[in-house]
C-alpha cells in the first residue's frame, strides 16, 4: 500500500461501489423472475484472494453479505484454488454452507489475470420454488427441496450439464431459476471487464492491497465504537410464537474491550417444524444488529465481522443441527437483532430501536396458470410498522432487519388469478411512546381466477405482539383471515374462485413512556388517521374526548384537552 497514497485509495474505493451497483443493476435487468427484478433478493460481493468480502452494491440482502465469506470457505474445501480455472463459477444452495434455507443459490466466480488469482466475485439470489414440497409441517430439511451440493455449474466457461440438468428436472419453474442463474453469468462478465479496466487504470497488480487497506480501516472503526461501550454482560431474551408452544430467543452480550460475543445459550431447543435457524444466518444477523447500531456510517466489509463472535449450543433453534427443517429460518432468526437490541439498551440506550413488525410477512400462492396449463408458485413480500427510534417515530410498511422491496400491486396481479382489494394502514396500531413505532398495514386479495389457489401462512408475532423498548409500548399484534374467519399463523389453506385472504401486519413498538409524547405530535396522528380519539385518551392522555359532541371549531386544534 504504500504506493498508494488516501486520495487515490478513496477513488479506487469510490469506482469500486459504483461498479458493483452496476454489476447489481445487470443481474437485475436480465433477471427473469420478480423476485429479483422487483423484490431485490439478491446481494453481489467482491473478496479477496484470501476469502474476505471487501465491497457490496449498496442495495443487498444483508443475511446473503454476512453468509457469503462463510460459503466461499466451504466452497475452497472442497475445490481448492489450485482446482480452479478461468471461466469457473461454483454453486451450491447447501443450507449449512449458504444462507440458512434451500431457496437461496450462491454462486463464486474465481477471477484470474494472467494466469494469477486476483479476486472471487459472489453473489446470492432467491429462488421461489426450489422443488419438493416446501410446507410449514416439513419435518426435515429433505422435504425442503433439492439440496445442490458444492459443484462448478461453470467448468471452464461451459456450462455443467449434469447440475444444469439437476436443477431443470427439479423445479417447477426452470426456465425462470436458470434464466436468473445465468443472468448473473452476465453480471459477472460486466464485473470482469470493469476490473481489469480500473486496475490498468489505477496502475494496480493486484487488489489485495486494496481489499487489506478497506478491511482494516472498517475493522479500526468497529473496534473503535465497541471499546467505548462499558466492559461486561448484558443479557435480553424475546418470546417466538412458534407452533404448539411458544419459544424463547436468549441473548448474552460479552463485552470486553474492543471485542464483543454475543452468546445465545438458553435459547430454545430446534423443533422438527421449519423455523430453525442455522449458525450462519445467525451470526450474519447478528453482526448486521451489532454494525447498524454501533457504526452505522461505515461500509460493510469483513473489517465488522473481525471483532465479533457469536455463538449458540448446537441443536438449538439459532444452531440447528442437520437434517432439521429450515424453510422458514427468518422466522427465528429476525429475532435475533431485537434480542441484542434489547440487551444494547442498558448500556446505548440512543443506539437502539424498539421491536419491528419483524420477522418479515411473506407469503406463498400456488396454483396453475390457467392460458398456460403450467404450475405458478409466486411469493408476495409484506412489511409490518417500524420500531421507535430513539428521537423519531417509525415510519409504516417498512421493517427492519430485512430489506427486501416491495413488489408493485399491479404487477403481481399480472401474474397470478389474484387482485388486491385493499391495502391500507391500520389506526391505533402503532405501539404508544414519547417516539410511536410505525403503524400496520394491511392487504387483502381476492381469487379472481376459475381454479383454487394455495396460500401458505409462515408469520410470526401473532401471539408475542412486537415490544415497546425504555417504556414504550407493544405494537399491536398480526391477523390473518380467510373471508372473515381467523386462520393459523403458521398454516396452508384453500382459496376458491371468490374468496378473499386478509394479512393485518404487526405494529411497530413504541419507545418510552407514552406520558412524555409531545402534544403537536399526537395531534398530527389524529389528523392522519393513525390513532383515534379513544386511543389518543387511552394511552396518552390527550386528545379529543370521545365522549363530548362534535366540536363547532373546524381548525386542527379544535376539541383537544
Amino acid at each position: 500500500m504504500a504506493t498508494l497514497n488516501p486520495i487515490q485509495l478513496g477513488v479506487i474505493w469510490q469506482r469500486l461501489s459504483g461498479l458493483f451497483d452496476e454489476v447489481a443493476q445487470t443481474f437485475v435487468r436480465t433477471s427473469f423472475s420478480s423476485v429479483v427484478r422487483d423484490n431485490w433478493d439478491l446481494a453481489f460481493g467482491l473478496l479477496d484472494t484470501r476469502g474476505r468480502q471487501f465491497m457490496q452494491p449498496r442495495r443487498s440482502i444483508p443475511s446473503f453479505i454476512g453468509t457469503m465469506p462463510r460459503t466461499l470457505r466451504a466452497m475452497l474445501s472442497v475445490y481448492p484454488v489450485a482446482a480452479l480455472a478461468p471461466g469457473d463459477v461454483l454453486i451450491s444452495n447447501d443450507s449449512w454452507h449458504g444462507t440458512g434455507h434451500l431457496n437461496d443459490i450462491t454462486m463464486m466466480h474465481p477471477v484470474f489475470r494472467e494466469g494469477r488469482l486476483i479476486c472471487f466475485i459472489g453473489s446470492v439470489f432467491h429462488t421461489v420454488d426450489i422443488g419438493g414440497a416446501p410446507s410449514v409441517n416439513a419435518r426435515d430439511c429433505y422435504e425442503e427441496g433439492i439440496c445442490i451440493p458444492i459443484a462448478k455449474i461453470l467448468d471452464g466457461g461451459r456450462e455443467n450439464r449434469v447440475v444444469v440438468d439437476l436443477i431443470a428436472e427439479n423445479v417447477r419453474e426452470p426456465g425462470e431459476t436458470l434464466g436468473d442463474i445465468r443472468a448473473q453469468f452476465a453480471a459477472y462478465g460486466v464485473a470482469t471487464r470493469k476490473l481489469f479496466q480500473l486496475m490498468d487504470e489505477e496502475g494496480l497488480a493486484t487488489l489485495d492491497d486494496v481489499a487489506e487497506e478497506i478491511v482494516s480501516r472498517t475493522e479500526r472503526s468497529m473496534r473503535g465504537v465497541i471499546a467505548a461501550l462499558p466492559d461486561g454482560e448484558y443479557g435480553d431474551e424475546v418470546m417466538v410464537d412458534g407452533f404448539d408452544e411458544p419459544l424463547v430467543v436468549r441473548c448474552r452480550l460479552c463485552v470486553r474491550g474492543s471485542n464483543i460475543v454475543v452468546d445465545y445459550a438458553g435459547t430454545s431447543a430446534q423443533i422438527d417444524r421449519p423455523i430453525n435457524s442455522v449458525l450462519n444466518y445467525t451470526y450474519a444477523y447478528s453482526a448486521y444488529a451489532l454494525k447498524c447500531a454501533l457504526d452505522p456510517k461505515s461500509p460493510t466489509n469483513d473489517g465488522v465481522f473481525q471483532p465479533i463472535g457469536v455463538t449458540a449450543p448446537e441443536g438449538t433453534l439459532l444452531n440447528a443441527r442437520r437434517p432439521a427443517p429450515v424453510w422458514g429460518r427468518h422466522l427465528a432468526g429476525h429475532y435475533v437483532p431485537f434480542a441484542i437490541y434489547g440487551a444494547l439498551a442498558k448500556v446505548a440506550p440512543e443506539r437502539v430501536i424498539a421491536d419491528c413488525g419483524s420477522p418479515l410477512w411473506n407469503v406463498y400462492f400456488k396454483g396453475r396458470d390457467a392460458r398456460t396449463g403450467r404450475p405458478f408458485v409466486k411469493m408476495f413480500f409484506m412489511n409490518g410498522g417500524h420500531g421507535a427510534r430513539p428521537h423519531m417515530d417509525g415510519p409504516g410498511c417498512l421493517s427492519f432487519p430485512s430489506n427486501v422491496s416491495n413488489q408493485p400491486i399491479e404487477r403481481f396481479e399480472n401474474q397470478v388469478p389474484l387482485i388486491v382489494t385493499e391495502k391500507a394502514l391500520v389506526p391505533d396500531s402503532a405501539g404508544a411512546g414519547r417516539f410511536r413505532g410505525g403503524p400496520a398495514q394491511r392487504i387483502s386479495f381476492r381469487v379472481v381466477g376459475d381454479s383454487p389457489v394455495t396460500v401458505t401462512f409462515r408469520h410470526e408475532r401473532v401471539k408475542f405482539p412486537p415490544r415497546g423498548l425504555l417504556g414504550g409500548e407493544p405494537g399491536s399484534p398480526g391477523v390473518e383471515t380467510v373471508n372473515g374467519r381467523r386462520v393459523p399463523a403458521k398454516t396452508s389453506e384453500v382459496l376458491n374462485p371468490g374468496d378473499v385472504v386478509t394479512f393485518q401486519m404487526p405494529g411497530g413498538g413504541g419507545m418510552h413512556p407514552p406520558k412524555e409524547r409531545d402534544r403537536a405530535l399526537i395531534a398530527a396522528d389524529l389528523r392522519a388517521g393513525l390513532i383515534t380519539p379513544e386511543f389518543a385518551w387511552a394511552r396518552y392522555g390527550y386528545g379529543p374526548d370521545p365522549t363530548d359532541a362534535a366540536p363547532e371549531r373546524t381548525d386542527s386544534t379544535a376539541g383537544l384537552r
